[in-house]
C-alpha cells in the first residue's frame, strides 16, 4: 500500500530484485526502493505469485542489504508528465529532464504503457511524406502514418541519414509542420550531441523532443525510453493534432536489455538467447504508431536498429520486418564505394508506397518509373555476376549499357549531399534520365503514353 514501507528483501540478482508480495500489488505498478542509507531508487514490478513479487530497480542495486532495503508500493504505472511545455525539452531515459530547466509544469501524467489503438478507429495512412532524399522518395516512399525502419550495420551512417530526415521531411499535401521525438537507447554521448548540434545547427530543436539513455546509463532503463517518447508522441499527435515522425536509435540496445532481464528471471530463452516474446513485445511499441478517427494528427515511425554482423536473418530485424510495412536496409559495400546515403536498391521495401504515390499526390508516372528503376538495377546485379565470371569484354552492348546505367543510378540517384534536399519532381526526373541510358524497347514497365510525356528529349 502507498506509504507503507516493508523491509527487507528476499534476494538481489543484478537489477532485480524479490520482494514478499503484499495484498494489492499490480502488474507494472511502480515501486520506490531505498537502501540502508535512505537513497531512493525506482523499479517497477514485473512478475507476481501468491508469495513474491519481482520487482525490476532503474539504476544499479549495488549497496542493497537484504535485511535494510525498504520497499513502498506507490499505487501508480510508470507515468509520463505532458504538457505544453514538451517541445524542445532533453530528458532521461524515464523521462526525467537533464537539459538544466525546471520539469514540465501541468497536472497531467499519463501511463507510459500506452494503450493498444482500435483497429476500427484507425485510418489507413496515404499521405506522402517528402523526405528529400531519391532514394527514399523514388523507391522507398515514406507515407504518414507508415512504421518503416531502418537496418544498419556497425559503422554505417544511420544517424547522418535520421538526422537529415528530420531535417527535410514534410508533408507535400499540408503546409503543417513536423515535430519530432527523439529516443535515443544506450547510444555513445558523441552519437547523442551530434543529434542536438544537428538539431541546433538546422533550426529545428525547439520542435524535436529528446529522451536520451546513454551507454553508461543503466541498461534497464532502456525498456523505458520508447515507451515515454512514444507516450509524448502519443500526446502531442492526438491531443494537440501535431504531425509526429519518432526517430528511435538504436533498436538492437533495447533488444540486449530484454534479453539481460529474460536471463536474469531464468526466462527459457528462445533464438540466440533472445526471450520468447520478442516479437510481442517490439509490437506493442511499432503498433504505437497510426493515424486514428477523431484527430488530424498522426505518429511516423522510423525505428533504427544495426544488424549483428549484418546479418538480416537476426531475430530483431527478422522479427521487426513482420510487424513493420517495410524496411530501409544500408549496404556496406556501396557504403565503402562513397555513396551516402548508402541505401540498398533491392532489399529496401516500403510496403505503403502505392497508396501514397500517383497523380494528386506525387506524379502520374512515379509508380512505373520506380518499377522500371527497380527491375533494371536487378538486371544489373545478375549482369555484374556474370561480367565477374566471364569478363566484361565478352558482354553484348545491351548488357554493357545496363553495367552504365548501375554506375549512374548508384552515384548520382542514390548519391546526394547530406544537406541537399531534393523535391519529388526532381527525383523522378533524374529517374527519367538514366533510364534514357537504356534502350527504349528496354522499358517495358512504363506506359507508352507516360514515355512520350517525360522521355528527356535531345538537347538541340
Amino acid at each position: 500500500m502507498k506509504g507503507i514501507e516493508y523491509k527487507g528483501v528476499s534476494s538481489v540478482d543484478g537489477p532485480i530484485i524479490v520482494v514478499k508480495r503484499s495484498e494489492n500489488i499490480f502488474y507494472n505498478e511502480i515501486v520506490s526502493v531505498r537502501d540502508r542509507n535512505g537513497e531512493k531508487k525506482t523499479g517497477r514490478v514485473i512478475d507476481l505469485n501468491e508469495d513474491i513479487a519481482i520487482v525490476q530497480v532503474f539504476g544499479s542495486t549495488t549497496g542493497l542489504d537484504l535485511h535494510e532495503t525498504t520497499v513502498e508500493f506507490l499505487e501508480e504505472p510508470m507515468e509520463l508528465r505532458v504538457g505544453d511545455g514538451l517541445l524542445g525539452r532533453i530528458f532521461n531515459g524515464l523521462g526525467e529532464p537533464i537539459d538544466g530547466l525546471p520539469p514540465i509544469v501541468s497536472s497531467k501524467k499519463v501511463d507510459v504503457n500506452g494503450m493498444p489503438i482500435n483497429p476500427f478507429a484507425r485510418v489507413y495512412p496515404r499521405d506522402f511524406i517528402q523526405t528529400g532524399i531519391s532514394s527514399i522518395d523514388g523507391m522507398n516512399t515514406l507515407i504518414r502514418g507508415q512504421k518503416l525502419p531502418i537496418f544498419s550495420g556497425n559503422g554505417l551512417p544511420h544517424n547522418r541519414l535520421a538526422a537529415q530526415i528530420i531535417r527535410q521531411a514534410k508533408i507535400r499535401s499540408s503546409d503543417e509542420q513536423f515535430v519530432m521525438v527523439f529516443a535515443g537507447m544506450g547510444i555513445k554521448y558523441d552519437q547523442a550531441q551530434f543529434f542536438i548540434h544537428s538539431f541546433e545547427e538546422s533550426g529545428v530543436l525547439s520542435k524535436v523532443v529528446m529522451f536520451q539513455s546513454l551507454a553508461d546509463a543503466p541498461s534497464i532503463e532502456r525498456i523505458i525510453t520508447p515507451r515515454c517518447a512514444l507516450t509524448a508522441a502519443e500526446y502531442l499527435a492526438y491531443e494537440k493534432n501535431m504531425h509526429v515522425l519518432v526517430v528511435m536509435t538504436d533498436m538492437t540496445n533495447y533488444c540486449e536489455a530484454l534479453r539481460e532481464i529474460s536471463t536474469t528471471r531464468g526466462e527459457v530463452p528462445g533464438r540466440k538467447g533472445y526471450p520468447g516474446y520478442l516479437y510481442s513485445d517490439l509490437a506493442e511499441l511499432y503498433e504505437r504508431a497510426g493515424k486514428i478517427k477523431g484527430s488530424t494528427g498522426s505518429i511516423t515511425q522510423i525505428p533504427i536498429l544495426t544488424m549483428p554482423n549484418d546479418d538480416i536473418s537476426h531475430p530483431i530485424p527478422d522479427l521487426t520486418g513482420y510487424i513493420t510495412e517495410g524496411q530501409i536496409v544500408l549496404d556496406r559495400e556501396l557504403s565503402q564505394k562513397g555513396v551516402y546515403p548508402p541505401v540498398s536498391g533491392l532489399p529496401s521495401l516500403s510496403r505503403l508506397m502505392k497508396d501514397g504515390i500517383g497523380e494528386g499526390m506525387t506524379r502520374d508516372d512515379h509508380s512505373a518509373v520506380a518499377s522500371q528503376l527497380f527491375a533494371a538495377y536487378s538486371k544489373v546485379k545478375s549482369i555484374r555476376n556474370l561480367a565477374a565470371i566471364i569478363g566484361e569484354e565478352e558482354l553484348g552492348e545491351v548488357d554493357r549499357m545496363y553495367l552504365k546505367f548501375g554506375e549512374a543510378l548508384e552515384t548520382k540517384f542514390f548519391t546526394q549531399g547530406e544537406y541537399e534536399n531534393r523535391s519529388i519532381e526532381e527525383t523522378l526526373d533524374l529517374g527519367w534520365k538514366l533510364l534514357k541510358i537504356l534502350p527504349k524497347n528496354e522499358l517495358y514497365r512504363i506506359k507508352p503514353e507516360l514515355i512520350e510525356k517525360y522521355y528527356p528529349k535531345d538537347e538541340e
